[in-house]
């Protein structure tokens, strides 16, 4: 049995609902096939679930450190129910019918390539001349003895919690690594946090690491920095991770994070002749992957981040319409929702001087340059850097380690995307007071 449809899309992740809407609006006859929850990761397990649990515990922070105030009760059974409506309580029926009434077709199997144009789903073929494939990412797994017999988290059981632990050990200091340690230190759980690097977010600008660094360890978590895990064994209730070189680090949980995989499984790829690694599918800058398939999103391997997904998505639908797209990745915004935020975007200035730039780096304690820290916060907090391109007199790359950091990077991730000149950002008038005002004073520090 076979059905022809103009488009078949593999996933349906923020990326894949992307270019199902997008190419079904457009006229084109879609299919959607997806083997789990229509949404993805991300709604139900990652960026939906964790930024609701971390608000709560964030606004007791803030009522902390605000004048005047004091710091309100956290009812953690109100926000676990407020958490199961945004993940819709692991429910997509809503969603099902809401594409079937658009007149997507939605097959909820797993999907395998047969070949170039047809897609088998559920002992059906779906004949197609357009496929896209958007099947996301998975935890990895590290190699350590003993993992599967102790038992362990994902970001998965962490973010659909219903109880707190009494601790956690979590494996990685990357942007899920720290996000949930903070929120498990913050509702009670004793956290200690293990990552194999000589620092956290070992991928931003070192300032970066240190500022986070002081921050978990204000809040209590038991930070190891340079120790790998050798092995984890259950005794007594409680993970006991060994670490290399000697000590050990104990919990009642046991959260992974040290980084995804692309979802690439049982693709079938090969019979389309694509190419693809542990990295993830190969696509060019139009996200194509091979004669009439794309990929786009994690399984891309490009950056593993939900915006990027969704940026890739239009590309890629771009192209299928017959225009000439091309992706560009240089002022992609990279956050953590910490408290304070991390936000980044751009190059760190190792990279620029590996490549040979001729660069120069401000860096500005905003507290000691504008008004906003102190309106927003007592004993404020805050940081900014830049880092700036001198022969072509335009921004490279910057961080910022501050509240609401990931709403006002946006300013120099424009500047970068469209190479603004620096005499240009001088030349505003930011909204006073503002974070934003930060940038003024950074930009005064250049050296060009």
């Amino acid at each position: 049995m076979s059905e022809r449809y103009d488009v078949v899309v593999i996933g349906a992740g923020p990326a894949g609902e992307v270019i199902a809407e997008r190419t079904a609006s457009g006229g084109l006859r879609t299919a959607l096939v997806e083997q789990e929850l229509i949404g993805g990761e991300c709604a139900y397990w990652a960026c939906i679930p964790s930024k609701t649990l971390l608000r709560a515990p964030e606004v007791r922070g803030e009522a902390r450190r605000a004048a005047g105030s004091s710091e309100p009760e956290l009812r953690f059974s109100e926000l676990v129910e407020y958490r199961d409506y945004m993940i819709r309580n692991l429910d997509d029926a809503a969603q099902l019918d809401s594409y079937r009434e658009s007149g997507i077709a939605v097959y909820k199997s797993p999907a395998r390539l047969a070949g170039r144009g047809r897609v088998e789903v559920d002992g059906e073929t779906l004949e197609t001349a357009r496929v896209v494939i958007a099947t996301g990412s998975e935890t990895k797994l590290p190699g350590i003895e003993g993992l599967d017999a102790a038992g362990f988290w994902t970001n998965r059981e962490a973010t659909t919690l219903r109880e707190v632990p009494d601790s956690v050990v979590v494996l990685g200091g990357g942007p899920v690594g720290i996000e949930l340690a903070q929120f498990l230190v913050r509702v009670g759980s004793r956290v200690t946090l293990v990552e194999g690097s000589d620092r956290l977010l070992a991928r931003e600008e070192p300032a970066v690491s240190s500022l986070l660094l002081d921050t978990l360890r204000e809040d209590g978590i038991d930070i190891r920095v340079g120790a790998s895990a050798e092995s984890v064994s259950l005794r007594e209730g409680k993970r006991v991770i060994s670490l290399e070189g000697g000590g050990d680090a104990q919990g009642q949980e046991l959260l992974v994070a040290v980084g995804r995989k692309p979802r690439v499984g049982e693709l079938g790829l090969e019979t389309a002749d694509l190419a693809w690694g542990d990295h993830g599918i190969d696509v060019d800058h139009r996200c194509r992957a091979g004669e009439g398939v794309w990929a786009v999103g994690d399984v891309t391997g490009v950056m593993p981040f939900t915006h990027v997904a969704k940026y890739q998505a239009r590309i890629a639908c771009q192209d299928i319409a017959g225009g000439e797209p091309r992706a560009d990745y240089s002022a992609i915004p990279r956050v953590v929702f910490s408290d304070p935020e991390i936000a980044a975007v751009g190059m760190t200035e190792q990279r620029a001087r590996e490549q040979e730039i001729d660069c120069t780096t401000a860096r500005v304690k905003l507290a000691e340059q504008i008004a906003r820290p102190w309106s927003y916060e007592r004993d404020p907090r805050g940081e900014l850097g830049l880092l700036a391109d001198r022969k072509q007199q335009t921004l490279l790359g910057a961080w910022a380690v501050s509240p609401l950091a990931s709403e006002w990077i946006h300013l120099a991730a424009l500047a970068i995307k469209t190479r603004t000149p620096i005499a240009v950002l001088k030349d505003t008038a930011p909204q006073f007071p503002t974070y934003t005002e930060g940038y003024l004073k950074a930009l005064d520090q250049l050296e060009m």
